[in-house]
């Protein structure tokens, strides 16, 4: 079991980041299985693959599909959090269609394959960002399912794929070299992905917001992206407040400053993870 620090500080500035801690393969059954911690948000990812695509799937499809399931451990806040035993109820929703949609946005699902993984976060431990830290997990989760299933020969480039002919009599998955695993895992995952909550309190800007701060914050923003530099979602709200254009600038300046050191993270903590 790999684990991994960050020298990020625990007395914090505002501009500075709570401390990350990632352990790989905390659990043995799933693909791949990350407990990250960011500060005292604990969260597990787990990725594993289904036997099948989605049932809407075209039968003849080459293209995969990622989904996300996100919930809430009953002990991961101060008074018990009911376990959602009929389905997942609003905020649970809006969360993993975040998780889901900001993850298919940065894999190329036809590089993928027809290959359906799904991706559950759950949070053992709650103090603010568990959205954003779900993400930035997930993503560190998913590299390394994508990374294990072109070493086993499951995720190939296209113009390697069996038939369903082949299939039938009995055809072996290619060998690919150390480079052409890279390049294929680099297709199918060309940037990592990344999230973080920033917030103003009593106008000066504050990075990855804790529960304390997130409740006193007169405005919260969670920012999705890429390590290109896109974004894929910006949620921002005045909390009983506004915000100006030029805070806004400032908030999204903050949180691309922390951004770039999770990106920096991700690198480090997969570097030679098989």
């Amino acid at each position: 079991m790999a684990k991994f620090k960050t020298d990020f500080e625990t007395e914090r500035e505002p501009n500075q980041m709570r401390h990350v801690e990632v352990e790989i393969d905390f659990t043995p059954n799933a693909l791949a299985s990350i407990l990250y911690r960011q500060g005292d948000t604990v969260i597990l990812v787990c990725c594993t693959k289904e036997s099948r695509l989605p049932g809407w799937f075209p039968r003849d499809s080459t293209k995969g599909w990622v989904h996300a399931e996100y919930s809430l451990l009953p002990g991961s806040t101060d008074s018990r959090f009911r376990r959602e035993r009929r389905g997942a109820k609003g905020r649970t929703q809006e969360i993993e269609r975040l998780i889901a949609r900001s993850l298919r946005a940065a894999v190329d699902l036809e590089a993928l394959g027809p290959i359906s993984l799904n991706i559950d976060c759950d949070v053992l431990n709650a103090d603010g960002g568990t959205r954003c830290a779900s993400i930035t997990a997930a993503n560190i989760a998913l590299r390394l399912a994508v990374r294990r299933m072109i070493a086993q020969g499951i995720c190939l480039p296209i113009d390697l794929r069996p038939t369903d002919e082949e299939r039938k009599s009995g055809w072996t998955a290619p060998k690919l070299s150390e480079a052409e695993r890279k390049n294929h895992e680099n297709d199918v995952i060309p940037h990592d992905l990344a999230a973080l909550s920033v917030g103003l309190i009593d106008g000066d800007v504050y990075l990855d917001l804790d529960y304390i701060l997130d409740s006193n914050a007169d405005v919260d923003m969670n920012v999705v992206k890429t390590s290109d530099g896109k974004y894929v979602e910006i949620q921002g709200t005045g909390e009983e407040s506004t915000f100006s254009k030029e805070e806004l600038s400032a908030l999204l300046s903050q949180a691309d400053a922390g951004l770039e050191a999770l990106f920096e993270a991700q690198v480090a903590i997969l570097d030679g993870i098989e």
